[in-house]
């Protein structure tokens, strides 16, 4: 068993606003979201997503793009020109302020990712060259391979003030709700801490951290992390049979082993970066995509579903070129994704962090059937799935002969203490003791 109640890495100072107990978060690329690419025309996409059930939508950057060492026609959004303007293909700062107003009315949150690491080479900063990290003959230097963008400094308390003030900006003037932090480890753990105050000095705010490495960013500075190598490596080595049920139960252990009480990884099966660079969800997952997003929605930490996830597109959408999303739904994915939302959502048992359930593994007579329990203030999920791409037939050790609703498959039904599974390749049986209803 793994206990979600106690943490061997302490506990977060972090406020964890109430709202984020049930979200899932949903990332919107702008460009490829709409013929158009605009604040004003994803707009119009907004109830949709209200129906489907995300609550907390994470803007890619929404900056001016660099031209300066531009890759490809329309560059990277992580190559910043201006950190307090708007990209004009995206539309106005007004269009911008109105789609936030808008996203609030219908109830959702809204993240805004936000690039502190560097700026692309004609930023409105580049002449302020003690800004920047140099070499010893004094050129502003890239990070790592990103030869489209410079590396700031943060040894240089202007800059840091600069950043700072960028930051409070779409907070007080946009009314933005949060920050997803581009390469979070690229900038020191104080100035985040430091960020974290004066943002909560203007209104609550939830931060996401990229990153899977420094988990004393989760102590004050951060909500969450990427769950890279504790959830998403592990999801991507199971349908070649690399991996399994013992790596998962790993994985759940690990989280106990370094994550403060109350943090959790943010779960994933593809994001704007696996797309474009690995593979489609079919290209990675073949036929265990739909298992593999259940993992995404029952283990422990935030579900994300990635523009176009929930119709399960095939694309691997352009990074630097316009590439709008095909939003032909071939594989009736919908529905799907919105049972999983409103389960995260109604049963107490899959809240995030340590709002959720501790996970309990169950024994199985076969190493391919996974099976763990959740509870939470009397509420209980079930998950039982065929990590195989062969017909698996065993019993589940149950710990309840109570009577449960099959999520998938709308039905009462009543497990025995040695239920008895047939199990097709990659099949999903998930079972919840809250009849799931299309209300929040």
């Amino acid at each position: 068993m793994s206990n979600l109640s106690q943490s061997n890495a302490g506990e977060s100072q972090a406020d964890f606003p109430e709202w984020s107990k049930r979200s899932t978060i949903y990332e919107v690329n702008i460009r490829q979201y709409t013929p158009e690419g605009t604040f004003e025309a994803f707009e119009k996409h907004l109830p949709l997503l209200k129906e489907l059930g995300v609550d907390l939508l994470w803007l890619m950057p929404i900056h001016p793009i660099s031209k300066v060492k531009r890759v490809g026609s329309l560059g990277s959004y992580y190559a910043p020109a201006d950190l307090k303007a708007v990209n004009p293909e995206f539309g106005t700062l007004d269009d911008f302020k109105r789609l936030v107003h808008k996203a609030h009315d219908l109830g959702f949150k809204v993240l805004l990712d936000w690039v502190a690491n560097h700026t692309g080479w004609d930023s409105v900063w580049i002449d302020n060259k003690s800004w920047y990290v140099t070499d010893e003959v004094g050129n502003i230097q890239s990070p790592s391979e990103w030869t489209d963008v410079a590396e700031l400094n943060f040894n240089n308390s202007d800059m840091c003030l600069a950043m700072m003030d960028a930051m409070k900006f779409w907070v007080s003037e946009a009314d933005i709700d949060g920050y997803r932090a581009d390469h979070a480890v690229g900038v020191p753990l104080r100035f985040w801490e430091e960020a974290r105050v004066a943002l909560e000095a203007i209104k609550p705010v939830y931060m996401l951290a990229e990153d899977n490495t420094k988990f004393d960013f989760l102590k004050k500075a951060f909500h969450a992390n990427y769950g890279w190598d504790l959830f998403y490596n592990i999801m991507k080595g199971i349908p070649s049979g690399e991996k399994g049920a013992q790596d998962i139960k790993r994985y759940v252990d690990r989280i106990k082993q370094q994550y403060p009480l109350g943090s959790y990884p943010m779960n994933f099966i593809t994001n704007h970066d696996t797309n474009s660079w690995e593979g489609t969800t079919a290209e990675m997952f073949g036929e265990a995509e739909k298992t593999m997003a259940v993992l995404s929605f029952t283990l422990p930490g935030m579900p994300l579903i990635y523009s176009g996830q929930e119709i399960g597109i095939d694309q691997r959408l352009e990074f630097f070129y316009k590439d709008e999303i095909n939003w032909t739904d071939t594989k009736n994915l919908r529905r799907f994704y919105q049972r999983l939302i409103q389960l995260k959502k109604q049963n107490a048992a899959l809240y995030n962090g340590s709002a959720g359930g501790e996970v309990k593994f169950l024994e199985t007579s076969d190493s391919r059937i996974l099976a763990f329990q959740r509870e939470k203030d009397g509420q209980c999920v079930i998950s039982v799935l065929n990590l195989s791409n062969e017909e698996v037939s065993g019993t589940v050790n149950m710990t309840t002969t109570s009577k449960l609703y099959a999520v998938l498959d709308p039905s009462e039904v009543t497990l025995n203490l040695q239920h008895s599974f047939v199990l097709n390749p990659w099949d999903i049986h998930l079972f919840s003791s809250v009849t799931l209803t299309d209300q929040d």
